[in-house]
């Protein structure tokens, strides 16, 4: 039996879509049109700056990107991760900071301290490369480290702050960081930033940014979510797309990873504590399935439910009225059981099982990317069902992406980082008094895990855990109404001007360096 409503998301239709509708982005592409750089034809301190990353040439991202971020756009780019993209931000800066003014002038906001790490790493690089007299100061921030060194750097007059949102924020309320006279921000894996829980923290974070600035926000992937965060963030940003030599953003992500039978329910389980996805359906053929699969996510600490066949009509609503309030996060379901069903806000869906019928992955799949809004589905196939899975991917023509199944060990680095911003988020939420009654457990905390008995403190972690799995990720707003109610914030005093003259004024406000040095 078919299911009535039907979406075509084959490659074949999004190409006819692209080529009826032109460039499918969330935003306008930079207008006018800009030559791509070239090591040569960059000032000779941006040269010298390669030189010491030891670059043989730019890669597309940097040659696509850095000619407008020196021009004064503010930008968008979706380009994936290893593409190049640290640098494409990082060499421009040599040119919008000016090493003679003591304070922070850029800041790079980014997921987790790794990465923080390396982005400050790679900054050396090309700064060390400088004439000493020229070289700029840069510190890295981040969770985990003593704030001591931070603020003795911010103190120094640290021209360059690269951290995450979360130990960001806690210097700019304590007084310890001031971005008054912040000329560039900088969001780098804005998708990672949401999926690890730091909105709320860049939002506070927002009210300490002064509003005459450039921006620019990078991404892998483009969710609407990530889209509102750089109309809230940015202003009129420009839109660079960089992957497979294409400017343009797919509605649909497809993936699939090889299981075997027996593991299929653990690997489920590690691939939603990954992608941690605001929502999703996951599709099984079977009633017993469902049943099951609803009992292990409930155990697992996850808000799932199932429909079923079973169901009464009244059960049904009431188990989608829940979805659709953001009570409910996972609805299980079989391809019968799900007709009808229509949520426009559905980031993911996950198939358990290789539809029996072919034609149903694109039904199943259809259930997200709804309403102009990107989704991901995830296919978890095994040795029986992966010639019938290679069938549907041939004959819709899909670009299927096989990922890796993740290991224990990737779960555990993920959950800890996520749940470490959960904490910092929490803490900073108590009042004075709270936090000092918090204090008094410090000294326990120390012996715990001085005496070895770091399993009490991991049981209170996977409770605090455990509850935060309960509901939707902290989203940007409260609903769709919102949504199409939000308007993006631009500076009143330049509201009626042209975007070239917007532009200009920015990057007269945020330049001085090239042109003193050219």
């Amino acid at each position: 039996m078919a299911i009535p409503f039907t979406i075509d998301l084959t490659s074949k239709a999004q190409a006819e879509a692209k080529g009826e509708e032109g460039v499918r982005s969330p935003f306008q592409e930079p207008s006018p049109e800009l030559p791509e750089a070239t090591i040569e034809s960059l000032p000779s301190f941006l040269q010298t700056g390669i030189e010491g990353l030891g670059w043989p040439s730019l890669m597309p991202v940097q040659a696509k990107t850095i000619p407008y971020i020196l021009e004064g756009y503010d930008l968008v780019v979706q380009s994936r991760t290893g593409s190049g993209k640290t640098g494409a931000f990082l060499l421009p800066l040599l040119d919008l900071m000016m090493p003679d003014e003591n304070h922070t002038q850029a800041l790079v906001l980014c997921p987790t301290r790794e990465l923080a790490r390396q982005i400050f790493d790679e900054f050396r690089k090309m700064n060390d490369a400088q004439p000493e007299d020229e070289r700029f100061r840069a510190v890295a921030v981040y969770g985990g480290t003593k704030y001591g060194p931070q603020i003795e750097a911010f103190k120094a007059g640290a021209h360059l702050v690269i951290g995450t949102p979360g130990r960001i924020l806690d210097h700019l309320d304590k007084g310890t960081l001031r971005l008054d006279n912040l000329r560039v921000l900088i969001l780098d894996e804005a998708d990672e930033m949401l999926s690890m829980g730091f909105y709320p923290a860049m939002k506070q974070l927002k009210r300490f940014l002064p509003d005459d600035r450039m921006g620019h926000m990078f991404s892998a992937t483009m969710p609407h979510s990530v889209q509102r965060v750089a109309r809230e963030f940015l202003r009129e940003p420009s839109f660079i797309g960089i992957a497979g030599g294409t400017v343009h953003v797919d509605a649909m992500t497809h993936r699939y990873v090889q299981v075997t039978p027996m593991e299929k329910d653990r690997v489920l389980a590690r691939l939603i504590e990954l992608e941690n996805p605001e929502s999703a359906i996951i599709f099984a053929n079977t009633r017993r399935d469902v049943d099951y699969l609803a009992q292990f996510l409930a155990n697992f600490g996850y808000d799932a439910a199932p429909i079923s066949s079973d169901f009464s009509q009244k059960q049904r609503e009431q188990t989608m009225q829940r979805l659709r309030d953001g009570e409910l996060r996972f609805l299980i379901a079989t391809d019968v059981a799900a007709r009808g069903i229509d949520i426009s806000d559905l980031s993911h869906v996950f198939q358990y099982d290789v539809p029996q019928d072919r034609e149903y992955y694109i039904h199943r799949s259809g259930r997200t990317a709804r309403a102009g809004r990107s989704g991901v589905a995830v296919t978890l196939t095994t040795k029986e069902d992966i010639n019938q899975f290679r069938i549907i991917e041939r004959k819709y023509e899909l670009d299927m992406e096989e990922i890796a199944i993740p290991t224990d060990e990737d779960v555990a680095a993920k959950v800890a980082e996520r749940t470490l911003v959960q904490l910092e988020d929490a803490y900073r939420e108590k009042s004075r008094l709270e936090q000092e009654r918090i204090g008094r457990f410090v000294p326990l905390v120390e012996t715990l895990v001085k005496e070895g008995e770091p399993e009490v403190l991991a049981l209170l972690l996977d409770e605090f855990y455990r509850a935060s799995l309960h509901g939707k990720p902290a989203t940007l707003l409260a609903s769709d109404e919102e949504a199409d109610a939000y308007e993006p914030e631009v500076a009143d005093d330049l509201t009626d001007d042209d975007p070239k003259e917007k532009r200009k004024a920015r990057k007269e406000n945020s330049r001085g360096r090239g042109r003193r040095r050219d």
